[in-house]
């Protein structure tokens, strides 16, 4: 964040003629590393990336020329996993399509693979497409990213955690010799949680907004409002693929609430939802990043719950293939 605020020649002033190491491989980490190995030309001073785990980083939203989109944001792809308060029949119908999960999923991996040469460079993750889609830890490579790390100007350390710092530079764990390193930018993102606990003195509601179950995503009903703490709503701590108009819609949602238009059931029956929510995210979710509270893999369904709520229709496309065969987005819930 820190470096993100600085003004272009600052921030080039700041890394140049550095030796810079980079702890962390999302979005922040890769556009950084790729400045670094810019204004350092060359392999004199490669800019070093730290990698805890490895990610399936998106080239593009078009495998094989294919949109995402189609893969994964239509209500018909939504058929082929688990959901939460899902009833015998989609039930049956999400196990019988596992393997159209399952190929869905490696389309997108070998696509990924080829595309950035992953297994060249031992960055091919242990976890699934589906995982990563479903724990909202999606990112897209810088162009020429992976060409910089086969010249040399940008270096990766793969499966490596830091644990501290000496004088030649950062120290990685079951490693003599350190990374040499100049300057070490940290790219690991921040505990969301702690900052929704520390919205509150008393320890008793910090408990109520976090859960008592450290496995366990934060208990917002229809990820917006706890059942315990009726006062407060909290948007856009749950992520999405689509943030922008998942949280916009949640803001309908919260006003239609607050203006009489429905009411929420009892607590018994929010925790139960709830319950529910956490069961699907911890069977899809990548378990690292399982806490974020994700809802990409099932945004549609989602969405229905509020078009439920607030008494509209939750089928928002004309004709059958637009409803089912096609990407939903903000201009399906205009009005």
């Amino acid at each position: 964040m820190e470096y993100s605020n600085m003004d272009p020649e600052t921030a080039a002033n700041f890394v140049k003629g550095k030796h810079v190491a980079i702890v962390g491989f999302q979005k922040s980490g890769m556009d950084i590393a790729m400045e670094c190995s810019t204004i350092n030309a060359g392999t004199e001073r490669p800019c070093t990336v730290v990698i805890r785990t490895p990610h399936w980083n998106l080239p593009d939203f078009f495998p094989w020329g294919l949109n995402l989109g189609y893969l994964y944001l239509t209500r018909s792809s939504e058929l082929t996993v688990h959901k939460p308060g899902e009833g015998l029949v989609l039930s049956l119908l999400a196990t019988t399509l596992s393997p159209l999960r399952w190929a869905l999923s490696k389309f997108v991996e070998i696509y990924v693979r080829r595309k950035h040469r992953l297994a060249k460079h031992g960055m091919v993750p242990d976890h699934s497409f589906l995982n990563e889609f479903s724990s909202c830890s999606l990112s897209i490579v810088p162009e020429g990213f992976y060409d910089r790390v086969e010249e040399g100007s940008i270096k990766l350390v793969k499966r490596a955690e830091c644990v501290g710092f000496s004088k030649e530079g950062m120290m990685l764990k079951g490693q003599i010799e350190p990374i040499k390193s100049d300057l070490v930018i940290l790219a690991t993102g921040f505990k969301g949680i702690d900052k929704l606990k520390h919205i509150f003195e008393s320890k008793k509601y910090q408990e109520f907004i976090a859960g008592l179950d450290d496995s366990a995503a934060v208990p917002l009903y229809r990820e917006c409002i706890h059942p315990r703490i009726p006062q407060l709503a909290i948007i856009g701590f749950s992520e999405s693929i689509t943030n922008l108009y998942t949280s916009e819609i949640r803001c309908r949602w919260l006003a239609e609430l607050l203006d009489g238009k429905f009411k929420v059931p009892s607590i018994k029956v929010m925790e139960k939802d709830i319950a529910e929510w956490d069961k699907y995210k911890k069977r899809y979710s990548y378990n690292k990043y399982y806490r974020n509270s994700c809802i990409a893999a099932l945004h549609v369904w989602h969405n229905d719950q509020l078009c439920k709520d607030m008494g509209w229709n939750p089928k928002r496309k004309k004709g059958f293939w637009a409803e089912w065969f096609q990407p939903y987005g903000p201009m399906d819930y205009r009005g």
